[in-house]
């Protein structure tokens, strides 16, 4: 299967993903309990500076953009995938503000620069089990009232992945009594501020992905990044969802060839991978992950290249994001289906690889959300015809 052209820059960057993600696939093989297994993951991440990957340079980071951000969270999810998933919401969220440039310019550099140099970790805490994922439109409860000094917010996010370990989240909060919406970077130092256990989840336990209390949580006006108009942006950066999916599938892909290349039963006279089915099977995982692969590749390098169509690419990215996660599960299920009973071994990755590329499923926007935006963009496109 043919694989991207690759420039220098990226061949170095995911050298340093792919060492990465083989110390992650060591350390979930050793591991008793999954979700011991994010925090060594992370300190890997942090000693090796993956933090300020998509820091702009100026504010010392390495400044990459959505190309080498993808690529980079396909080869750490092949070690493992709660990982990339994690990492990959704080480094999604510095790249989207390094691309729009819509936060005051000096919050952004204290910021990144709190990044760099004292490696701090952040996420997106956006839903909440009131209201679902925020991609369905909900006013969030969590409420930010205004004061002579700021602002006091409270509430509750869930799936908060990396809560115990973050020291920044960006807080989505309806502005009381003015019917807007904005996003507050607040500081997990704070007083208020505290995480409730409840991620029990049997599919990326990794992520740790707790809630997130606010109990009236004091914020200067500074904290207020940006408001929401209504009006929301295509966010390509989301596209590192169906990058970890696909990273999973491809280490899912792998195991079962070599298996298949290895495994001869006494009722053959060689390995299984010369059994026509099963070579079917590894056909169609080649389908699967080159249709996916491509498909998310193309829609990255249309972002980057031309920045003019960003505003018009949300079905089109939407539809990556649908096609890659279902390809991902096909890979999956025949990777097990080559591999047999076995596959359902709690010692056997595949068992692990399967729980987890079922979250891409319900990772927004989730599959029928997807169908009704491409159908309405289809439809207006007729209307504007007719």
């Amino acid at each position: 299967m043919s694989t991207r052209l690759l420039n220098d820059k990226q061949e170095k960057l995911l050298t340093r993903a792919k060492n990465l993600a083989l110390s992650f696939r060591n350390r979930a093989e050793h591991s008793l309990k999954e979700g011991d297994w994010l925090e060594g993951n992370l300190e890997d991440l942090k000693n090796e500076g993956f933090l300020a990957l998509t820091v702009p340079s100026e504010y010392g980071g390495e400044g990459i953009n959505l190309v080498d951000y993808l690529l980079v969270q396909e080869a750490l999810a092949e070690g493992d995938g709660a990982t990339a998933l994690s990492i990959g919401w704080h480094l999604g969220c510095i790249l989207e503000e390094a691309e729009a440039r819509s936060w005051n310019p000096h919050t952004f550099q204290r910021l990144c620069e709190d990044i760099v140099s004292s490696k701090s970790l952040l996420n997106l805490a956006a839903t909440e089990l009131a209201t679902g994922s925020p991609s369905r439109g909900g006013m969030p409860m969590t409420t930010a009232e205004e004061n002579s000094g700021g602002y006091v917010i409270t509430g509750r996010k869930s799936f908060t992945s990396m809560a115990a370990v973050l020291d920044y989240s960006l807080v989505t909060a309806q502005i009381h009594n003015s019917g807007n919406k904005g996003l507050f970077l607040v500081d997990h130092s704070l007083p208020g501020v505290s995480i409730i256990e409840t991620w029990d989840s049997i599919a990326m336990r990794g992520t740790k992905s707790d809630d997130l209390e606010l109990n009236k949580v004091s914020l200067q006006h500074d904290s207020l990044l940006v408001t929401d108009d209504g009006h929301a942006s295509p966010k390509a950066w989301y596209l590192q969802i169906p990058a970890v999916y696909i990273g999973i599938a491809k280490s899912a892909r792998n195991y079962a060839v070599d298996f298949a290349a290895s495994y001869q039963p006494s009722t053959l006279p060689g390995p299984i991978i010369d059994v026509p089915e099963v070579q079917r099977k590894i056909g169609e995982m080649e389908l699967e992950l080159y249709k996916s692969r491509e498909l998310l590749y193309s829609a990255a390098d249309k972002w980057v290249n031309f920045p003019e169509l960003r505003g018009k690419m949300g079905p089109e990215l939407a539809a990556v994001k649908h096609i890659a996660t279902n390809s991902a599960n096909k890979i999956v299920d025949h990777a097990m289906r080559i591999v047999g009973a076995r596959s359902l071994s709690e010692k056997n990755p595949l068992q692990r690889y399967f729980r987890d590329v079922r979250a891409g499923l319900h990772n927004p926007p989730t599959d029928d959300a997807i169908v009704y935006m491409l159908a309405g963009a289809a439809i207006k496109e007729a209307k504007k015809k007719n």
